[in-house]
């Protein structure tokens, strides 16, 4: 890949009436600064307050402003967004600015270098600027093993949520992914893996942890913990015994 022609940046957003204008504007800012053509997807994850009704108040040729009524997960936000992006590089980010969007250019770079296939917003590169508390650390340090276990993943965070992709990788695995909530990231890079795109590469983040946006406010730690391992272990059935992605590719 030479250059980014059009880059698609899809932003899931759920229950941030207060904060979403603010965030749309910071990521349009970021984006108008690496002066290439760009579009803003925000996908709405259910109508439950007055988020998508502020965010469609910036609506313009660059911010597009999509939603639906029921709550369904992030995952199936940013699938959403995923069929609807025209680039030719396809992001997704999380709307709540735990990530630094200016980084977005470190990651468009990294795609350019390698000829990526994918990358990862990464924790863990080196030099990555991350604030994060340790209870995190420890529940990250161990998932991270398991799915290194689990699925051989060379990358070592899966867990960042910004990610980026080539656009033929984004429109043939998101139509794959069955997880809507919880190993949404594992299960994008078991797919993709599973059907021969393995350029896979991780990227530096500036990333400040904000207990709100957590899932875990959400559900309870235990909870969330019981629930990312149900759906791995059964992202690990549909790739290591089922051949699932393969097969569903194969018959589209």
């Amino acid at each position: 890949m030479e250059k980014v022609e059009l880059f698609s940046l899809v932003v899931p957003a759920y229950r941030q009436q207060r904060t979403i204008v603010k965030n749309i504007k910071s990521l349009k800012k970021s984006l108008t600064d690496l002066s290439i053509p760009f579009e803003i997807i925000v996908v709405v994850d259910g109508k439950t307050d007055k988020t998508f009704e502020n965010a469609n108040k910036l609506r313009n040729r660059q911010i597009r402003v999509l939603g639906y009524q029921e709550n369904k997960g992030k995952g199936n936000a940013i699938k959403y967004g995923v069929e609807k992006a025209n680039g030719d590089v396809i992001g997704f980010i999380d709307a709540g600015m735990e990530i630094d969007p200016t980084g977005i250019l470190m990651l468009l770079n990294h795609m350019i270098w390698y000829d990526a296939d994918i990358i990862v917003g990464s924790k863990l590169h080196p030099v990555s600027q991350v604030k994060y508390p340790l209870w995190r650390k420890i529940i990250s340090w161990g998932y991270r093993s398991l799915t290194k276990l689990l699925f051989g993943f060379k990358v070592r965070d899966t867990q960042v949520g910004i990610k980026l992709f080539k656009k033929e990788v984004a429109k043939k695995v998101f139509p794959l992914l069955l997880v809507k909530r919880f190993a949404f990231d594992v299960e994008i890079l078991a797919a993709a893996y599973s059907i021969g795109y393995t350029k896979i590469y991780e990227a530096p983040v500036k990333l400040i942890f904000n207990p709100r946006n957590s899932s875990i406010k959400s559900f309870g730690m235990w909870k969330t913990i019981f629930l990312m391992l149900q759906d791995t272990f059964a992202i690990f059935y549909r790739v290591k015994i089922k051949n699932y992605y393969k097969m569903k590719l194969r018959n589209r």
